[in-house]
């Protein structure tokens, strides 16, 4: 049985495969699933993702 993603997880998550199509790992991804890719690029995915989350962050304490 699926869980259902919260909706901080269902962002993570468009997240993760908007970087990874920037990062042109979409085929790769839809061949092999997120366990096909190298730990390099899981790490990138990750990296960019820390550093967009942290921005967003940072943007809402400017605006509050």
């Amino acid at each position: 049985m699926k869980k259902e993603l919260t909706p901080e997880q269902k962002a993570d998550l468009k997240m993760k495969y908007e970087i990874a199509e920037e990062l042109g790992l979409t085929d790769k991804i839809a061949a092999y699933g997120w366990k096909g890719l190298t730990a390099r690029e899981s790490g990138k995915i990750g990296g960019i993702m820390g550093k967009k989350k942290k921005m967003q962050k940072q943007n809402k304490q400017i605006k509050s």
